[in-house]
């Protein structure tokens, strides 16, 4: 997945004890991240800020940023850049505000299709902090102002790791079902299968709707989801992912 999908996750959901804290004395450390000593939670939240919001998004700055402070100044910086903000996650809220689906969609439209130069942190901000059920509601009146539809603008107006991003929030949020088959195809495509991949989807899917994947799976690829499982794995393997596949 790319970067820029994994950072805004991890920075927005790992709060986790898990970083280093020390030892007994004399205890030798061997991580490759240590905290930074000048380390500023205010002025690294301002830095990722403005890499956020320039043009085309400093991903080298992010980067930076982000590798060289140990998990608990990200989470600092996670806070002052909210506090900085007043935004960092996405609501969860199943209820659709009419009037800001409306709102948005136009203001999506005016930050990337309908200008030259896209304004990446609005599309950031819209995309990452509504609801799946509100991004659904956007995307409905967006088709108001665009001919393509927010995808294809997408996919027009933006490039790399960022635009991977996006895609990923859009299409998941418009189709979660088919968002996961197009997801097991590629880790299916091609030489050699994303095992991972395969795994996660199908393990973590099969208590929720991997019913609806398999569906999509059949309707988006002309073959079941089984079919294409039989021909790239094998053994044990493959007899649990068709377990867990069900009869369909």
């Amino acid at each position: 997945m790319a970067f820029f999908k994994k950072f805004l996750q991890k920075i927005c959901d790992d709060d986790s004890s898990t970083g280093f804290k020390g030892g007994p004395a004399g205890t030798a450390y061997f991580g490759t991240v240590k905290a930074d000593s000048n380390f500023n939670a205010q002025n690294d939240a301002a830095k990722l800020k403005k890499a956020i919001e320039t043009k085309g998004v400093d991903e080298a700055t992010i980067v930076e940023l982000i590798a060289k402070k140990s998990n608990a100044q990200r989470q600092q910086i996670k806070e002052a850049y909210q506090q900085s903000t007043g935004k960092a996650t996405r609501s969860e809220d199943y209820n659709i505000d009419d009037g800001l689906a409306k709102s948005d969609a136009k203001v999506l439209f005016e930050a990337g299709e309908n200008r030259v130069g896209t304004v990446c942190s609005v599309l950031i901000n819209v995309l990452t902090s509504r609801s799946e059920a509100q991004l659904c509601k956007i995307f409905q009146y967006y088709g108001k102002y665009s001919k393509e539809g927010l995808a294809k603008a997408l996919e027009s107006e933006l490039h790399g790791n960022l635009e991977d991003c996006l895609m990923t929030l859009v299409k998941s949020a418009w189709n979660k079902p088919a968002f996961f088959a197009e997801s097991l195809h590629l880790a299916m495509k091609g030489l050699g299968t994303n095992t991972d991949t395969l795994t996660r989807i199908i393990v973590s899917r099969s208590e929720i709707d991997l019913l609806k994947i398999i569906q999509e799976f059949k309707r988006m690829y002309g073959k079941t989801l089984q079919e294409a499982i039989l021909k790239e794995t094998s053994g044990d393997y493959e007899k649990i992912l068709l377990a867990l596949c069900g009869t369909q």
